[in-house]
């Protein structure tokens, strides 16, 4: 027996002592000086094949995030909503002075309006050329040049009917509108701020599906394929208990710093805020695991006990080490235990060593 288990089995007896020489309710049934029979139920340590939990870590995210801006320029001269404000598609979020984008409007029709002027004079010329052409009263390099002259006129309308389309969207963001239905993240400018093409106005992201993007390790990666359920708990909210998630996306590289995947989970109609964290389950490799009914350990003194019996039909009190938990009330014990070993499962508490069991069939 080395150092660290006698260490162990010392402390093990100790506590047992304590336990012993104690009162009140929460002394072990039976001491050396009066063995009551303790009732019991139990069971058999078994060995499971399952596969190993990994628990990986992440942020939940929405399915949609804009920083929304607007080509028109100008103050912005009314703001409309306000961090935490639900918007649907299409409804305004501000209005920016649409003085300017009415200016580049009108030079634009103006524009076409004389694009249109000249290639009306360009089109009379060309036809005068053809007909004094057909009686050989103009040579053929005249009628190429009128033919040149209606092709540029022609030109010049059809780019200034796209400067006038150009300027009339430009015009019409002066009223700033939700692409998609959000919530408002936060506003970036205030009544009077100068709106300019490019810069941030409003921030806004999508209500429902929402994503939780977990940070998995390369060597674990593999073991995840798009369309896996997994389970999901978001640490902030544990009354939301265990989510149901599904693997939406996999980003397809790693990144180089940390050697980790980002992998997309779903949350189905589940609303939180984004960058609450939280953690999921991916299946492990397979492996044989000592389970007991997780009612056999009891939590005492910074240990985790189990009552065992031994082949005389008493009792004895031994620490163990426990794993994680498993489906069906179970949980993993790493050391303490052997497969095929009796324990019980709803004793009262750690019972002194060689109190009688008598076990309930």
């Amino acid at each position: 027996m080395n150092a660290r288990n006698r260490s162990l089995v010392i402390l093990v007896s100790l506590t047992v002592m304590a336990f012993s020489a104690g009162c009140g309710h929460d002394a072990p049934h039976g001491t050396a000086g009066n063995l009551e029979p303790i009732a019991v139920t139990t069971t058999e340590v078994e060995v499971v094949t399952e596969a190993r939990p990994i628990e990986v870590r992440g942020i939940v995210q929405p399915a949609r995030q804009s920083m929304i801006s607007s080509r028109a320029m100008g103050p912005v001269v009314a703001l409309k909503v306000q961090a935490g404000d639900t918007v649907a598609k299409g409804q305004a979020l501000l209005e920016i002075q649409p003085g300017q984008s009415d200016g580049q409007l009108a030079q634009a029709e103006g524009a076409l309006a004389q694009a249109k002027a000249a290639l009306a004079l360009a089109e009379r010329n060309y036809q005068r050329f053809q007909a004094l052409h057909a009686e050989n009263a103009a040579s053929d390099l005249e009628l190429d040049m009128a033919r040149m002259q209606y092709d540029q006129a022609s030109g010049a309308v059809v780019q200034a009917e796209g400067a006038v389309r150009t300027a009339s969207t430009i015009a019409e963001e002066s009223e700033v509108q939700a692409p998609f239905a959000a919530r408002v993240v936060s506003t970036m400018v205030e009544v009077g701020d100068l709106a300019a093409p490019g810069r941030p106005l409003v921030r806004i992201e999508s209500i429902g599906g929402q994503q939780i993007w977990l940070t998995v390790r390369e060597s674990d990666i593999a073991r995840v394929v798009k369309g896996d359920r997994v389970s999901v708990q978001i640490d902030a909210r544990p009354d939301l208990g265990i989510l149901p998630g599904v693997v939406e996306e996999i980003v397809p590289s790693a990144d180089p710093a940390t050697h980790t995947f980002a992998v997309k989970v779903g949350l189905g109609d589940v609303r939180v805020p984004s960058g609450l964290s939280g953690r999921a389950v991916i299946r492990g490799d397979r492996t044989d695991r000592l389970v007991v009914p997780a009612s056999a350990v009891h939590q005492r003194g910074g240990l985790e006990l189990v009552v065992v019996c031994a082949d005389d039909g008493t009792a004895r009190t031994r620490a163990v080490t426990t794993g994680g938990k498993l489906e069906g009330g179970r949980i993993e014990i790493l050391s303490g235990l052997k497969n095929g070993e009796c324990v019980a499962i709803d004793a009262p508490g750690p019972i002194a060593d060689g109190t009688p069991l008598e076990v309930a069939r």
